[in-house]
């Protein structure tokens, strides 16, 4: 009698036909697992949705600055006193300490708090700096605890519980150079967080909604974003202490969600020859009409695949060592690096250069934080459908030029609001070609080395927010020019480096090194045999 459940007769007759449909390709194992769990599930869903969360408390910590070491505002008063030279233009270095204050309390930054209004911008910017350096480090120490030991899920949890405990902490700083370290421990816990909640998310679906998922993460990030400037409002009269207070506690809860909820990928189980956890998770998040059929899913359910787990090194950085003497992954590896260098310039250093412009802190950091809405959008609809390397080279250029046109000045008054959509359009296409970016790294790195692949380019990106805070320092100073001009023109240059890059869109992702040579090889000789016959 013949089956009455499709998936199952799919199964089966993959299994029968192998001589005869694949005696060239034997199933990958890519194709098994899509088999068996199909493309999208609730489980799946719910599963991806809790991991790709943690972009939401990633986004309030990379920002948090923008309003906890803001610059205050100030009002002179001695008004009508004769021989007070205070007015609104004045250096507030160069007048008396009895001649103005701050129009908010002390406490509310750090900057008044610690007085610091006549530091050196390097000492200002420290704090900021000192996160992303934390994060440049922290990735490149943790970038392949993910492919090798620890595994998607303990990464994640082990970072998100470093990110809160030490976020609680920094709100009982006392000086700034304290907080500067307690900023560095917090970067430093945070570098792998978006990393491998985009891997792990992105492995528990097959590859027709791998970029679809892959984006919830993006949207995460967006609400965290845009929550940050309401609470920051909500507490503008407080201690900017209470910030890192209410911003720690709700991450250290998510933290035992990850521990307790949070499914390991079977694809990273599997390519360490841990077959029977993989077989475990795969029947949890698998459809219900899967799990109670006859045929049990066992060991021999992964036979005979065109290629089993890599040959593992000790060494814990052999991810690296072999992304590195691979030509091809090497190629590919330091393109899509340039290109999140200047992805990155743009993407963190838009928002920290806010206050170089006319016009509301807490309004220009919604507007951008909202301008990553339709940016989440377009990838979410249109990431199956566009090709990568097209959809970064308009997107970064897009960025690069309008970044380049918000420096340029105006007499008529009209030139500030232009200013403002210019800047708003570079952000807005710089957020869209990160989100393309690590879909598009997702898909050029097979799974025994795909987390560091991603942690690298997200260093990359990170690196470029490192320079950020010294340029938009600087910025401040000259109009613009050594910032949003800089940015334009670093984003604009690295983006064509996508013209190294394959194009991956509709096609299935990899697990070992060798299966994606095999299919690299593969396409190369199906290309020469097409131009023949042409």
């Amino acid at each position: 009698m013949a089956d009455s459940n499709p998936l199952l007769s799919e199964i089966n007759s993959a299994e029968s036909e192998p001589q005869v449909l694949h005696h060239k390709h034997p199933p990958s194992l890519d194709s098994r697992i899509e088999l068996f769990i199909g493309d999208f599930g609730w489980a799946q869903f719910l599963q991806a949705f809790l991991v790709s969360f943690s972009w939401f408390f990633d986004a309030q910590q990379t920002f948090i600055t923008v309003f906890t070491d803001a610059q205050p505002t100030w009002r002179c008063t001695q008004l009508n006193d004769p021989h007070n030279s205070c007015n609104s233009a004045s250096n507030v270095c160069q007048l008396p300490q009895n001649s103005w204050a701050w129009d908010q309390p002390r406490h509310t930054s750090t900057i008044s708090e610690w007085a610091l209004e006549c530091s050196p911008s390097l000492v200002q910017g420290m704090p900021t700096s000192a996160f992303f350096l934390g994060c440049l480090i922290g990735g490149l120490a943790l970038a392949t605890l993910a492919d090798t030991s620890l595994g998607r899920k303990n990464m994640l949890f082990l970072t998100c519980l470093v990110m809160s405990l030490s976020t609680f902490l920094t709100a009982f700083s006392f000086n700034i150079w304290i907080y500067s370290i307690l900023r560095f421990i917090t970067g430093f816990g945070r570098a792998t967080i978006g990393t491998s909640a985009l891997v792990l998310s992105t492995e528990l679906v097959g590859r027709r909604f791998r970029g679809q998922v892959g984006v919830i993460g993006f949207f995460c990030f967006t609400l965290g974003f845009l929550c940050l400037p309401a609470i920051a409002y909500t507490q503008r009269a407080h201690s900017w202490r209470t910030l890192y207070f209410w911003t720690s506690i709700p991450t250290f809860f998510y933290c035992i969600l990850v521990h307790f909820l949070v499914r390991e990928s079977p694809r990273w189980l599997f390519v360490q020859g841990r077959k029977e956890e993989a077989i475990a998770t795969l029947k949890h998040i698998a459809p219900i009409n899967v799990t109670t059929t006859k045929t049990p899913l066992t060991s021999s359910f992964f036979s005979n695949l065109s290629f089993e787990q890599e040959t593992r090194n000790v060494d814990l950085y052999s991810a690296i060592n072999v992304l590195v003497k691979r030509r091809w992954a090497f190629r590919r590896l330091s393109a899509v690096m340039a290109i999140g260098f200047g992805v990155g310039m743009v993407y963190y250093g838009m928002p920290l250069a806010l206050g170089s412009l006319d016009f509301n802190l807490y309004l220009s950091v919604t507007f951008n934080g909202l301008s990553e809405i339709p940016a989440s959008l377009i990838t979410l609809f249109f990431i199956d459908k566009v090709n990568r390397k097209t959809s970064l080279l308009v997107f970064t250029s897009l960025s690069g030029v309008c970044s380049v046109m918000s420096v340029l000045k105006g007499i008529h008054p009209i030139w500030t609001t232009i200013q403002i959509v210019f800047e708003l359009v570079s952000f807005f296409s710089a957020c869209s070609a990160f989100g393309v970016l690590l879909i598009f790294t997702i898909e050029l790195f097979p799974t025994c080395v795909r987390n560091s692949a991603v942690s690298l380019v997200r260093q990359a990106v990170v690196l470029g927010g490192v320079f950020s805070p010294m340029l938009a320092a600087a910025g401040r100073v000259n109009g613009g020019f050594l910032s949003y001009g800089v940015f334009g023109v670093v984003v604009g240059v690295f983006g064509l480096f996508v013209v190294c890059l394959p194009e991956t869109s509709g096609r299935g992702i990899c697990d070992t090194m060798d299966e994606e040579e095999y299919k690299q090889r593969d396409s190369c000789c199906l290309y020469n045999a097409a131009a023949g016959d042409v």
